[in-house]
Formats: C-alpha cells, structure tokens, sequence
C-alpha cells in the first residue's frame, strides 16, 4: 500500500523546519512534502486528482503565501469534487477573526494560529497530527 503523505504549503524556512521537526518528534510515518505557496500546492493536487492512492493524507496550508496564497488554494481546493474531500488545516499566523471565518466559510477543518514560541508551535503541531493523522478515521 502506498503511504500517504502530509502536503505542507508554507513559504517560511524556518517554520518548515518546525513542522518537520514536530513530524520527528511525534514518530509520524508519512513523508512531508513541501509547497512554497497556494499556486504549487494546486499544482501538486491537481497532478494526483482522480489517483486517490496520490493524494495527501493531510494538507497542512499556511495562509500568506507569495503569489496565489492559501486563500486562494483553499477556495480552489474546496471547489474541486476530486479534492474538496481532503483534511485541509489552516494553520496561520494570522488571529484575526475575518481570516478565521473566511476559512471555515470556505470549508477548511480546522484553524489554528501559529504561535511565536517554537516550544509551543512544536506542541501545536504535535496536537494536531496527533489528532489528524493518530485519531480521526480519514477517507482511503
């Protein structure tokens, strides 16, 4: 069986590093892939579309991203019938409210803010495959 990946859209070196680092941490067995941005993340799910066994397991999107941004990709994600069924966690430095609403109103899972603290963006992260990848059922 193939093993699924975890699709990560950030554009910060330095908070790839963390997420790769939380992965670590938390034993996690799925290879990480990187997007820079909302446009390569497209372009990455629009390659494995109709190929279920292609697709992530989670897709992990940092909002502000150079060129077409996580917004963007969260709206064009949710309104592809072959991918708007995949665990998209929106996990941004932004707090404020109307990004927060703009997300769950285009269909994202869950929105998490980013915090300052690298121990506590570890443990965010940790939370949330935890969670993501350890407790929910997700599709095949």
């Amino acid at each position: 069986m193939h093993r699924k990946y975890i699709l990560v859209v950030e554009d910060s070196d330095e908070d790839f590093e963390t997420v790769a680092d939380a992965a670590r941490r938390g034993g996690l067995a799925h290879p990480i892939v990187r997007a820079s941005s909302g446009g390569e993340c497209l372009r990455l799910l629009r390659g494995a579309a109709g190929r279920r066994d292609a697709l992530p397991a989670l897709v992990l999107m940092d909002l502000s991203t150079p060129g077409d941004d996580g917004r963007e990709a969260l709206r064009e994600i949710r309104s592809d019938t072959g991918l708007k069924a995949l665990p998209l966690v929106v996990l941004s430095g932004s707090a404020n409210p109307r990004d927060l609403q703009f997300c769950y109103s285009e269909g994202a899972n869950a929105y998490h803010v980013k915090p300052v603290d690298h121990a506590a963006h570890l443990l965010v992260l940790q939370q949330i495959f935890a969670y993501w990848l350890g407790s929910v059922v997700l599709p095949a």
